[in-house]
């Protein structure tokens, strides 16, 4: 589907749900803006996003401080980086959802984000990193 003006208000009215706050468990944090239904997809974009693999060899010649940005808000493992064809400099609210252990969204392995439970206004967005990743993550 274009992205025209009608387009743009659809989005608006029906899937906008969220923003970024402050957040009591880790930094930055996505928060509903209003109630998020059971079962709705709070994050979607007008931006088509795929990933791309860089390997450890390649993230090591960057920067230590463009690393370090990679490290925290892109997906790797032992021998990949996956890095969004956005970039960094441009914004996806998903690189800033926390993880729970009782989390009230779940990533689906397309990539979508759906709520799991009824989400109330001004509550914080979480996955469980483990179930989404495939593997522990401690913090």
């Amino acid at each position: 589907m274009a992205v025209d003006k009608t387009r743009v208000l659809e989005h608006l009215q029906k899937e906008v749900y969220c923003h970024l706050g402050i957040s009591k468990v880790h930094g930055i944090g996505v928060f509903a803006i209003r109630s998020i239904p059971k079962g709705v997809k709070p994050l979607v974009s007008l931006i088509k996003i795929k990933e791309f693999e860089f390997s450890k060899k390649e993230i090591k010649k960057l920067p230590a401080s463009v690393r370090k940005e990679v490290e925290m808000f892109c997906y790797y493992d032992s021998k990949k980086h996956l890095i969004p064809s956005i970039g960094l400099n441009s914004m996806n609210l998903a690189f800033y959802m926390n993880h729970s252990k009782k989390p009230n969204v779940k990533f689906l392995k397309n990539g979508d984000i759906v709520a799991i439970k009824l989400i109330k206004t001004g509550e914080e967005l979480f996955f469980d990193y483990d179930e989404a990743f495939g593997e522990k993550h401690t913090f």
